[in-house]
C-alpha cells in the first residue's frame, strides 16, 4: 500500500508534506509582496470569461454583417465568372 502511495506522490506522504508547505508559503509571501490575493485572482478569471463571452457573441453577431457585405460583391462576381467560363 505505501509504495503505491509513494508513487503516486513521488516521494513518502511526509516529505510531500514538507516540500508542499514550504512551497506555499514561498509562493504565498511572493504573492502578497506583488498585491496578488486569491479572490483576485478568481475574479479576475470569471472577469476574462464573462470578457470572452460577451465579445465572441457580438463578433459572431457582426459575423453576419460582414456575410452580407461581402457576399454583395462576391457572389456576382463569382456569376459573372462562371458564366464567362460556361461559353468555353
Amino acid at each position: 500500500m505505501s509504495n503505491g502511495v509513494n508513487g503516486f506522490l513521488g516521494d513518502s506522504p511526509l516529505r510531500v508534506i514538507i516540500k508542499l508547505l514550504i512551497l506555499s508559503v514561498a509562493v504565498g509571501f511572493l504573492m502578497s509582496i506583488f498585491g496578488l490575493y486569491p479572490d483576485d485572482i478568481l475574479f479576475a478569471a470569471r472577469d476574462f470569461v464573462l470578457n470572452l463571452w460577451n465579445t465572441g457573441f457580438k463578433t459572431l453577431g457582426r459575423l453576419g454583417d460582414y456575410l452580407l457585405l461581402g457576399a454583395v460583391i462576391v457572389v456576382p462576381i463569382f456569376i459573372l465568372i462562371r458564366l464567362f467560363s460556361y461559353k468555353r
